[in-house]
């Protein structure tokens, strides 16, 4: 490992922590320490290595996780969720949320507009090369309910709210006994926003009436498949699939079989704390 790889695991780590400890006090001097930095210098560190101050990005992540909750839990009370993510005031928490993301909870919560917050949120990429824990699986043929979403990835979410509604209206896809997938078909750093393409999948046993959302049938194909395990975030989910491809693939003596990369989701935000999602993709072998 060179030194800046060496010193970017160090941040990575502090990252990482700032996730699993979201709901306690986060300090400069307690972040320091888990990334062995002088607490003298690692205010300045963090904002050069990341573009944004530390607390400042403590706040988005709070704010993000809240943002979820706004737009999939709608029977929850917002002074609950502003609690929660830290906040004193129902009011405190709106105007942090307005100044952030330019909407208020209330207005986020009636049509929810992802794409402000992942403006703000970009982070770097975080080089990996080390062993990847791969699996060779057979998977088995499975029938699937489809939402094709084409266009920008930050609106991806947009589309995933649409393939809920769609869930609860015709039950034939519940979510606590149905697998949820992903058919991922361009990279998003490699293809214009406007010609992006990914569908949302959800496990059925039958044929998928007409309906308004547009969702339609189709399968997964069965077969061989490699399959690596994300953990975390789903805005890093690049991080275990480049090192698929760059790393394992070369040196597997495999071939690629003729369908996308995809994704199961074993749970989901805001089920889960983002720090907890467990993704598994799998790469179609011949």
């Amino acid at each position: 490992m060179d030194k800046a790889q060496a010193y970017a695991e160090r941040f990575d780590r502090v990252l990482r922590y700032i996730e699993r400890h979201l709901d306690e006090p986060l300090t400069v001097e307690r972040l320091s320490r888990v990334a062995h930095f002088s607490k003298f210098h690692f205010h300045r560190q963090f904002s050069l290595y990341t573009g944004i101050g530390v607390f400042g990005y403590i706040r988005l992540l709070r704010l993000k996780h809240a943002s979820y909750r706004l737009a999939y839990r709608r029977e929850e009370r917002i002074i609950d969720i502003a609690l929660d993510a830290g906040f004193d005031s129902p009011e405190a928490f709106a105007r942090a949320f307005k100044q952030m993301f330019g909407h208020s909870p209330s207005q986020f919560r009636k049509s929810p507009i992802w794409q402000p917050w992942r403006e703000r949120f970009r982070l770097p990429t975080i080089e990996r090369r080390g062993n990847m824990d791969v699996k060779i699986v057979e998977f088995a043929e499975t029938r699937i309910a489809v939402l094709e979403h084409r266009g920008a990835p930050e609106k991806v979410d947009d589309s995933a709210l649409k393939f809920i509604e769609w869930r609860k209206q015709s039950g034939l896809s519940p979510v606590k006994q149905s697998r949820t997938f992903g058919l991922v078909y361009d990279d998003p750093a490699t293809v214009e926003p406007e010609e992006f393409r990914f569908d949302i999948c959800g496990e059925v046993s039958q044929e998928v009436p007409e309906n308004p959302q547009g969702v339609f049938n189709s399968v997964i194909q069965g077969g061989r498949c490699a399959v690596v395990r994300h953990l975390g975030s789903h805005d890093r989910i690049g991080d275990s699939i480049y090192p698929l491809y760059r790393d394992w693939f070369p040196k597997s003596g495999e071939e690629l079989r003729d369908f996308p990369l995809f994704f199961h989701y074993l749970n989901l935000m805001p089920d889960v704390a983002e720090h907890e999602l467990v993704t598994d993709i799998y790469l179609p072998l011949k």
